[in-house]
């Protein structure tokens, strides 16, 4: 196993231990801090293990596959806990998710037809605004500036969650037609 594999697979281990975190004790800015740290760290190795991946030529079936799919987890775990926490409105979150959804879906019709639809750059500015969002969000506790600046990150990650969804669709519309 290669290391950007060994990296996203190290992102889906600490899942876990952000939820953990940041649940256990939500008023306690200490859990706070520990959680917000885990979720960075998993949120770099994001990062690195495309550059590597892509750098060194070690892209994997298994890579393109779990990828996107520990980047899904880990942002909809956070996103889910701050539900729970009463920090990030029920609709958005489940607009968010719906749209990961579609586009799984997407995906998986495509993969079937031979088809291999790369991430586009809405979908990884969109990721980029959800993990900051998240990042502001459970440092937030009680605080206006940065609980304002969560919910701008918000609207801006709804906004291009939405566009990327149209724009993913929009690109990929042929992939639902049927083949003969």
């Amino acid at each position: 196993m290669n290391l950007p594999n060994k990296l996203t697979i190290f992102r889906v281990i600490l899942i876990p231990f952000f939820v953990i975190a940041l649940l256990l004790q939500p008023n306690n800015f200490t859990f706070r801090i520990v959680a917000d740290a885990i979720f960075i760290v998993a949120s770099f190795t994001d990062m690195l293990d495309g550059k590597i991946a892509r750098k060194y030529n070690l892209v994997t079936n298994f890579g393109k596959f779990m990828d996107p799919l520990a980047d899904k987890l880990l942002v909809c775990s956070a996103m889910i806990c701050l539900v729970e926490l009463n920090q990030l409105p029920a609709w958005v979150c489940i607009v968010i998710i719906a749209r990961e959804f579609i586009i799984s879906g997407f995906r998986l019709i495509a993969s079937d037809n031979g088809i291999v639809i790369a991430a586009s750059y809405w979908g990884k500015f969109k990721t980029v605004f959800q993990m900051a969002m998240v990042i502001v969000m459970i440092v937030a506790l009680n605080n206006t500036v940065l609980t304002l600046i969560g919910d701008i990150l918000m609207y801006i990650a709804l906004a291009l969650t939405i566009i990327s969804l149209i724009d993913y669709v929009a690109k990929n519309k042929d992939v639902l037609k049927e083949q003969k």
